[in-house]
């Protein structure tokens, strides 16, 4: 199964409607991403880290997470600080350092940590069916709808496919190596399980047909705003203006 750690819980972000922190979550991440001004940017990673303690996820789960994006991060300062023309401002050996460079690697690092958090607070918090039914509401094309969830239901139905096709190849007494026989063995496998994906493709379908399927999930749950969800939603609305007032008044 997917891991969902952020999924159960009951804090105050827990219970706001689905609609309205998809909905948040995404103008904040378009916002932060525009954003290049250090003071705005620091603001923003400070909103996500409220909103993080709002959400009461654990700390250990949400560092796990930060450390594999850092990771990519940091390859990042590696490469854009020498790269990106500007003034020199750090020398190491025959490589040059430009402020420029360094100034954008430090805007990707805060805008990365400060968007990464607020989806971990606003999106990992709801089960990925919920977040389905709730694009769905938005009016979301369908056909996405329908593929995020058939992947989520079958994703887990491959996967066991493919630890069977694995086993019996092991008590055939296949040994992985770097060799000729390995990749054709994987090569094999592969195409086996894109074979036995169609055939449970068509089954499905069938079954589907057969229970009357119209072309649409329906959900039991109803989504309500409530006073909490607008009260969050006029909240973010007024966060986000800040942001972009702070931000066109460092331009300026």
């Amino acid at each position: 199964m997917i891991d969902e750690p952020f999924a159960a819980g009951d804090s105050l972000i827990h219970r706001l409607d689905p609609r309205i922190r998809l909905v948040s979550a995404a103008a904040y991440s378009c916002v932060v991403a525009v954003c290049r001004e250090f003071p705005v940017l620091i603001a923003a990673l400070l909103l996500s880290i409220a909103l993080v303690s709002l959400a009461r996820l654990r700390i250990s789960e949400v560092i796990k997470r930060l450390v594999v994006v850092n990771g990519l991060v940091f390859f990042l300062w590696l490469v854009i600080p020498f790269t990106f023309p500007g003034d020199p401002l750090l020398r190491i050996g025959p490589l040059s350092a430009s402020r420029e460079g360094i100034a954008l690697a430090g805007q990707i690092t805060l805008k990365s940590n400060a968007i990464i958090l607020a989806f971990m607070a606003l999106v990992t918090t709801m089960p990925l069916s919920t977040l389905g039914h709730a694009l769905n509401r938005l009016q979301i094309a369908d056909k996405i709808v329908h593929l995020l969830l058939m992947t989520y239901r079958y994703i887990f139905v491959l996967e066991q496919e493919y630890q069977r096709l694995m086993r019996a190849t092991r008590v055939r007494g296949f040994q992985p190596g770097t060799n000729l026989h390995t990749y054709r063995t994987y090569a094999y496998v592969v195409g086996m399980l894109f074979v036995r994906a169609g055939e449970r493709a068509e089954r499905v379908h069938q079954a589907m047909l057969c229970r009357g399927f119209k072309q649409k999930f329906y959900s039991l749950h109803e989504f309500r705003a409530g006073r909490s969800g607008w009260i969050f939603a006029l909240l973010m609305t007024v966060v986000l203006v800040l942001l972009v007032a702070l931000e066109r008044g460092a331009l300026l």
